[in-house]
C-alpha cells in the first residue's frame, strides 16, 4: 500500500501537469476528503500507508480534479466565513471575496437592532439575499446573528431564479438549524409580498438587501479557467457590461425598500464607475459609496435609500 507522502507526490505531480494553481492543496484537500479526515492528519502523517479503498476515491478525484472539475464539487462542500456549506453544480461555488458582504450585513443588521428599544410587538429586520444561490449569503448571516443572540429579531428571505439552487440553499439552512430565520424562495430578484418563502411570510419592503448576482460581462466568461465551465453560466454572465441582472434589481428597489434601508451589492472590482452612473440614473436620492474587499479591490457597492 502506498503512503500519504507517496499518493500526495504523485497527484502533485500530475494537478500541475494539468494546469491547478495549487496543486498542493488541492491534492491535499481530496486525500483528506478520501481518507474522512482533516487536512491537518494529512500534513501530520505523511508516512502512514492508505488503504485501497479510499486510495481508489482519491485517485478518481485526482482525475476529476485533471479534468478542471472544482474541488468543491469534487469534496460536495466549501468553507464560507468559517461555514461549511454543501455545494454542487446546482449553484455557484461561494467565493472568499464575498464575505466581505456578509460583514457588512452584519454590522448593518446589529446597528438597527441597537438604535431603539425593540418591543413584543417590533416587527423583525426584514433581509433579503437575491440570487442566494447555495444559500452562502444568507446562511453565514443567520449564523452570525445567531452567535450575536440576534437572530430571532431578524428574517431573511432567500431568493434564486433557479429552482435547484434554491432547494440546495434549502439544504444549507437545514443543515445548519436556520430555515425558522432563513425562508429560501424560487424566485427572479424579488417574490411578491405576501408570498411565502419557507416559514416566513415575503415582506413588502427590506430594511436590508443583500446581493451577489451575475456581474461578469458575457464576452469574458468563456475566458475564465475551466473549473468555472463546471458552474451554473447563468450564475456568472452579467450581459454585455456585467451589470445587466444588477440594473433589473436597482429598478425594483425603490418599491420594495423601506425608508432608511440598505442595498449591498456584489460587483466587479473594475465596475464601480458603471454602477454608480446606474445607480444616479435609477434611484433618486440615494447614496452610493464602495467597499474594497480583503485585497482592497472595489467589490461591494452600498446604497443607502433616502429615510
Amino acid at each position: 500500500m502506498a503512503t500519504i507522502g507517496e499518493l500526495l507526490a504523485g497527484a502533485v505531480g500530475r494537478l500541475r501537469a494539468s494546469g491547478s494553481e495549487s496543486a498542493r492543496l488541492d491534492a491535499e484537500l481530496l486525500l483528506a476528503h478520501a481518507l474522512g479526515v482533516e487536512r491537518t492528519a494529512v500534513l501530520a502523517h505523511p508516512e502512514r500507508a492508505v488503504a485501497p479503498e479510499p486510495a481508489a476515491r482519491f485517485a478518481d478525484g485526482v482525475r476529476r480534479r485533471e479534468a478542471g472539475e472544482p474541488v468543491a464539487y469534487i469534496r460536495g462542500l466549501k468553507e464560507f466565513h468559517g461555514v461549511a456549506f454543501a455545494v454542487d453544480a446546482r449553484a455557484l461555488i461561494p467565493r472568499p471575496e464575498t464575505e466581505v458582504l456578509v460583514d457588512l450585513a452584519l454590522a448593518e443588521v446589529a446597528d438597527r437592532l441597537g438604535r431603539a428599544p425593540r418591543g413584543p410587538a417590533t416587527p423583525p429586520i426584514a433581509v433579503a439575499d437575491v440570487g442566494t444561490g447555495s444559500g452562502a449569503i444568507a446562511v453565514a448571516l443567520a449564523i452570525g446573528l445567531r452567535r450575536r443572540g440576534m437572530l430571532a429579531e431578524v428574517a431573511i428571505v432567500a431568493t434564486d431564479v433557479a429552482a435547484d439552487a434554491a432547494e440546495l440553499a434549502r439544504e444549507n439552512a437545514v443543515a445548519h438549524g436556520v430555515a425558522d430565520r432563513v425562508g429560501v424562495a424560487q424566485a427572479d430578484l424579488l417574490p411578491a409580498a405576501g408570498s411565502r418563502a419557507g416559514l416566513l411570510v415575503v415582506p413588502e419592503r427590506f430594511d436590508v438587501v443583500c446581493a451577489n448576482l451575475p456581474y461578469i460581462p458575457g464576452s469574458v466568461v468563456p475566458g475564465l479557467p475551466v473549473a468555472a465551465s463546471f458552474e451554473p453560466r447563468a450564475a456568472l454572465d452579467g450581459g454585455p457590461d456585467g451589470l445587466a441582472v444588477i440594473r433589473r434589481l436597482l429598478d425594483a428597489l425603490s418599491a420594495r425598500t423601506a425608508l432608511g434601508g440598505v442595498a449591498l451589492l456584489e460587483i466587479g472590482s473594475d465596475e464601480g464607475p458603471l454602477l454608480e452612473a446606474a445607480v444616479a440614473e435609477r434611484l433618486a436620492g440615494w447614496r452610493a459609496r464602495l467597499e474594497p474587499d480583503l485585497a482592497g479591490r472595489p467589490r461591494v457597492a452600498v446604497l443607502a435609500a433616502p429615510a
